[in-house]
């Protein structure tokens, strides 16, 4: 098969595609012929070296895909050779085949295209564990999402509003505020003009966001502790604005908030499967209801791997990039 390797970190030109051997399903597993996969801050991180896949994961880029079952290794049930699936992965998206373990398998959910579906996994696994699991959004609540015409912005929009909670959100130009708009949200923000604290005070007549999903760490947290409600919660989920920051303690104790942080790619597998069981019981039927879309801004054949990557490097998208196997 061939696979998208990375010989040395660097810039998108590291991305190569070449011929490796195929994987074989072990014990728990299925191996998955892959009909397309999605483009992940994360993988950009892999491919200039600093986020290495997790021990015995694939080294091949890549955390979700969608596809076909062509095997099904020993100890797995519920899944058949031809199912049609998508997957959350710990690494080997950026191929034409993948092991998948049994946990980590979604069906396509109704009304998606089987190529769609790959934009799927990663977001809602990571928002759904999030702002649900961890930060335990409610209806009528305040969800401030940062970087909403992100894969992830977009699909916490809509999951944030089929809860029935008000959604803010920030981005950089008008015209990626205009699709969060589109999606639902309700407050919206340009951090390039304006300060998101006074924002969201000011729709939310001073009291703050019950919820923050963050992507930014250290730039962001301070500002994110005064934008926060009461009893309010703050999930970070990113570094892209930096890794350490100084921490108010007073200003969280006095609004008795709490800060959680998470990454999904290293979790237990038990974990994983915890987390796709859910996003199967609560958001496919969202899904299938029209309720929640995925967003593709645009497809590239795998190969051109690298001219996607320059895509999200310069966030010149809005929702994901997909990747389409030949």
């Amino acid at each position: 098969m061939h696979a998208i390797t990375i010989s040395e970190p660097g810039g998108p030109e590291a991305l190569v595609w070449d011929e490796v051997p195929d994987p074989v399903a072990g014990e728990g597993e299925v191996l998955v012929e892959v009909v397309a996969t999605a483009v992940n801050r994360a993988d950009i991180m892999q491919r200039q070296g600093f986020y290495d896949p997790p021990p015995g994961a694939s080294r091949y880029p890549g955390l979700e895909c969608s596809g076909r079952i062509t095997e099904v290794g020993p100890g797995v049930s519920g899944w058949s050779v031809g199912d049609e699936v998508c997957a959350l992965l710990a690494g080997g998206g950026y191929a034409q085949k993948v092991v998948v373990p049994a946990g980590q398998l979604l069906p396509v959910p109704q009304g998606v295209d089987l190529r769609h579906a790959a934009a799927l996994p990663e977001v809602v696994c990571t928002v759904w564990s999030n702002v649900f699991m961890v930060a335990h959004l409610r209806p009528a609540e305040t969800l401030l999402v940062h970087g909403g015409s992100s894969g992830i912005g977009t699909m916490a929009i809509q999951l944030g509003k089929a809860v029935g909670a008000k959604v803010a959100v920030t981005a950089g130009t008008k015209e990626k505020l205009d699709h969060c708009a589109e999606l639902g949200a309700d407050i919206l923000v340009n951090y390039r003009e304006q300060d998101f604290v006074a924002e969201v005070a000011q729709a939310t007549d001073g009291a703050g966001a019950d919820v923050i999903l963050d992507n930014m760490g250290a730039k962001y947290l301070d500002r994110n502790v005064q934008a926060l409600a009461v009893n309010g919660r703050l999930a970070i989920i990113g570094l892209q604005g930096g890794i350490k920051a100084e921490l108010n303690i007073a200003a969280l104790l006095g609004k008795r908030a709490a800060i959680s942080a998470t990454s999904l790619r290293a979790r237990p597998l038990g974990e994983k499967a915890a987390i796709v069981a859910a996003v199967r019981e609560h958001v496919w039927p969202l899904i299938a209801s029209g309720q929640v879309r995925p967003v593709v801004d645009r497809e590239l054949p795998m190969s051109e791997a690298a001219a996607a990557h320059q895509v999200v490097e310069d966030s010149g998208h809005i929702g994901k990039v997909l990747l389409v196997a030949p």
